[in-house]
């Protein structure tokens, strides 16, 4: 069973960084499609980043791409998303998630068309101006 655990989370001031972990077990050295989500009040949900852990191919949603860095440690099974020049509407509260093994990330996964199999309990970002 794939269990996603995120951390990092805090309060930051505008142009600050923080940075996520995801800890995922259960992976069993199978490729995954990963990606980061974050949901603010009242607000849908949206797609930040996606990682294919098969091959380290990441893709970005244009409100992050440029700040965001998202990266994966296969050795400790670790994701890590890298937030630079942090905006306030960055806030929100930042989920991983995950689709089953072998399945490649595609543009619906950011768009939220398609449904993902796994997910953390998320982590909250809050950013202030």
């Amino acid at each position: 069973q794939v269990q996603l655990v995120e951390s990092g989370g805090g309060s930051v001031q505008a142009g600050g960084s923080l940075r996520l972990s995801c800890a995922a077990s259960g992976l069993n050295y199978l490729p995954y499609c990963i990606g980061w989500f974050r949901q603010a009040p009242g607000k849908e949900r949206e797609g930040v980043a996606m990682i294919y852990t098969g091959d380290g191919s990441v893709a970005y949603a244009d409100s992050v791409k440029g700040r965001f860095t998202f990266s994966q440690d296969n050795a400790m099974n670790i994701l890590y998303l890298q937030m630079n020049s942090l905006k306030p509407e960055d806030t929100a509260r930042y989920y991983c998630a995950a689709l089953l093994p072998w399945r490649r990330c595609t543009i619906g996964v950011l768009a939220g068309t398609e449904s993902l199999n796994y997910w953390g309990q998320g982590t909250q970002v809050t950013v202030s101006s």
